[in-house]
């Protein structure tokens, strides 16, 4: 018994590794790639949560829904509008530089929170929505569905980092690093910056809206305590700046040791004397502070930096051969 409760504790912790790693390869994309300082990722990830809810749920009179559409389906539409909302944030905001952006950033994300919570047709308001299907049901049976729901999840991990190395090492790419590096010289030699960025962080809150999609049907209850800053937001950041920022392989890497950290330290805070059980969570926070001071102490930045791929040149030939 000990053995199966470990082996479905290690599968708890690895599907929502995996989705923080969603978070941690959206926001390497916005930041690590393009230099957008997203300090609202709550919000959308929250927005991307309940819209998948509401589209893969059955009927309800408490909030809107009653699609019942398949869970792939749920998702897409969450990764689309995540996508819509951080485009209108982008279209307004994108011109500040990094520390209005963030400052900005979270002033939306507080602002999409309070909807969530007062907008209670829409949401059920702080009484959540309930009976959220999971991908693959039939499948298993029991606490097995656990163990596909993990599958299903790492495949829509690999399918994200895969498009996210071929931007990477695409033109497209390349230009977004050059704006990043230096605006003003990129835009010198033709780049449309503004729109650079816009794209970028579109991309990103898309990729967001699926992590909270998956995050909703893991848990199969939404509420709105899922969208804790603390949580989601400063949590993702500590995890891309351990791992690597601009590295994909960092982003993944980074959630899945700090998330692991914070889920064992969790193990311990709980046997802590009632006295210093109700601060857990903050201690669990200075802790994951300590090993970022430590990584970035020894690794200047994150255990896997960015590496710029190589350039190709072809050879061209002589006109006489």
């Amino acid at each position: 018994m000990e053995l199966t409760g470990l082996f479905f504790y290690v599968v708890s912790l690895l599907i929502l590794g995996g989705i923080y790693a969603l978070l941690c390869l959206a926001l390497n994309i916005q930041w690590g790639m393009g230099g957008l300082f997203n300090a609202g990722i709550a919000g959308f990830f929250g927005v991307g949560a309940y819209t998948s809810a509401i589209l893969t749920t059955a009927v309800s009179k408490k909030h809107l829904g009653g699609f019942d559409l398949p869970v792939p389906l749920g998702l897409l539409g969450a990764a689309i509008v995540a996508g819509l909302a951080g485009w209108a944030v982008a279209k307004i905001c994108v011109r500040l530089k990094s520390d209005y952006l963030a400052m900005a950033s979270i002033g939306i994300a507080e602002i999409l929170r309070l909807v969530i919570v007062n907008e209670s047709w829409l949401t059920n308001g702080s009484l959540g929505i309930s009976r959220i299907p999971r991908p693959l049901a039939d499948l298993a049976s029991g606490r097995m569905t656990d163990v596909v729901f993990l599958g299903f999840v790492w495949m829509v991990v690999l399918l994200v980092y895969v498009t996210a190395a071929r931007l990477h090492d695409s033109p497209w790419g390349r230009s977004l690093r050059a704006i990043r590096d230096n605006e003003a010289s990129a835009a010198a030699v033709g780049k449309d910056v503004e729109n650079f960025r816009i794209q970028t962080f579109v991309i990103g809150c898309a990729v967001m809206g699926i992590a909270g999609g998956l995050s909703a049907h893991y848990f199969r209850f939404l509420s709105p305590t899922a969208t804790d800053p603390m949580l989601v937001t400063f949590l993702v950041w500590v995890m891309l700046m351990a791992g690597g920022s601009g590295n994909n392989k960092g982003a993944i890497l980074g959630a899945l040791i700090i998330w692991t950290i914070w889920s064992v330290t969790e193990i311990f805070t709980n046997r802590l004397p009632p006295e210093w059980a109700t601060r857990s969570s903050f201690i669990r926070m200075l802790l994951v502070g300590l090993v970022l001071q430590a990584v970035l102490q020894r690794f200047r930045s994150g255990l896997i930096p960015e590496k710029s791929p190589p350039v190709k040149f072809r050879e061209k030939k002589a006109s006489g051969e």
